[in-house]
């Protein structure tokens, strides 16, 4: 799925700072279920024994049992104790409970999640369904026209991108109104285009609108659906749902935020979010700790422009505090290849005298024994300066930025 490749380069993470929260797919059919959308029967569990009576509840031969990690291609995956596919037919209790016990608690590997993996927390028991046509269907944000857009295929169960690629003339965009929302002739119009029979178009159509209502009432980024499928019985199920949520939104949409599964993120960029950090580790060398986005994206920028390397991405916000800033060099030290730190602050609703507290405080505290470069400018600049100066640590003042980088990348190469 779109969503689930996730590069880690500091480009791609540009585009990705508002956050947005995941949740597996066993939640993601709940709350179809909820608003009355069709999808498939089924279980999750947490232990074999669960697995087994999910399997027995059903009353059926025909299942399947998938493994429950936020990354696609699962069914192609393997687990780090060799067994093959993190989706697999089964036909009894059993099959289910032995599969449950060689999934849960193993890491889940597929192309998205690198060597890494992704631990499995979950396998999601389900009745299997036969398709007629399988289509693709999403509901995204159009930030460039600052409203909404639909995409659809006839193409669906399958690798997206593949699609995209093959035959780009498949996949459909249909751009939404915010307020307007998807009227009938345009959810039949998309409907339509799906390949389903005469019978199943307006049931899709209705599906398509519900979709987009859920979008709206839960403050959804995105919601992605392959397949969209329509069976046997003319029926329009989602078999598989992504799910993503603006956590900007997380005060308003708390039930939705309590599915939140931190097993499935980095243990660091956890904590991170607790003290109210952006925090994104990357490859490099030189720890970047910087208060914006934007400006954290332009140190990185001019850091790789004098041959140096992020070793991440690191937004202290605007409530930085000496506390919050001795916690981002604990993070940035989880990395053993970082060599120099560079810290680029601009003093507007952050002081920098809070700042500079913060880094001498953490310079003894954590026995730092890497060079830290320091670029501060704006509100008690001078205050900070004299502070910097007189504390008798090795922190590089510097007051241009180019020159920052420069020394910073010079220092870690020491």
């Amino acid at each position: 799925m779109f969503s689930r490749a996730i590069n880690k380069s500091f480009v791609k993470k540009s585009a990705q700072q508002v956050r947005n929260l995941s949740i597996h797919e066993y939640r993601s059919a709940a709350l179809l279920k909820s608003y009355g959308i069709g999808a498939p029967r089924g279980e999750a569990a947490r232990t074999p024994e669960e697995a087994y009576q999910a399997a027995k509840d059903l009353n059926t031969n025909e299942m399947v049992i998938k493994a429950q990690a936020l990354t696609g291609g699962r069914g192609k995956g393997h687990f780090d104790n060799g067994l093959q596919s993190g989706v697999r037919l089964i036909e009894t209790a059993e099959e289910a409970k032995d599969l449950a016990s060689k999934m849960l608690n193993h890491k889940l590997i597929t192309k998205q999640t690198g060597a890494a993996g992704k631990i499995v927390t979950a396998v999601y028991v389900v009745e299997r369904k036969y398709a007629l046509q399988e289509a693709y269907l999403s509901i995204v944000m159009d930030r460039k026209n600052q409203s909404t857009m639909v995409i659809a295929s006839s193409e669906g169960g399958m690798d997206i991108e593949g699609v995209a690629k093959k035959n780009p003339d498949a996949i459909k965009k249909f751009p939404v109104e915010i307020d307007v929302g998807i009227s009938d002739k345009l959810a039949t119009e998309i409907a339509s285009g799906l390949h389903f029979t005469a019978d199943a178009v307006p049931k899709a159509a209705k599906t398509i609108q519900t979709l987009y209502k859920i979008f709206k009432e839960k403050d959804a980024t995105q919601i992605e659906i392959n397949p969209l499928s329509e069976t046997k019985e003319h029926d329009v199920m989602c078999m598989d749902a992504k799910f993503n949520f603006d956590d900007n939104a997380a005060y308003r949409q708390k039930e939705v935020f309590s599915w939140r599964d931190t097993t499935q993120e980095d243990p660091d960029e956890v904590t991170a979010s607790k003290y109210g950090l952006n925090f994104i580790k990357l490859n490099g060398n030189i720890g970047c700790l910087v208060n914006g986005a934007g400006l954290a994206m332009a140190t990185m920028d001019v850091v790789k422009l004098y041959g140096g390397e992020p070793a991440n991405f690191l937004d202290v916000g605007g409530a930085a505090t000496p506390e919050t800033i001795e916690k981002a060099f604990e993070l940035i030290l989880t990395e053993k290849k970082v060599s120099a730190i560079f810290v680029n602050i601009f003093g507007g609703i952050v002081r920098c005298d809070y700042v500079a507290d913060g880094l001498i405080q953490a310079t003894k505290n954590l026995g730092l024994k890497i060079p830290v470069v320091v670029r501060l400018q704006g509100t008690n600049f001078a205050i900070a300066k004299k502070m910097i100066e007189e504390s008798g640590l090795k922190l590089y003042l510097e007051e241009d930025l180019d020159k920052a980088a420069e020394k910073a990348v010079e220092l870690g190469k020491n």
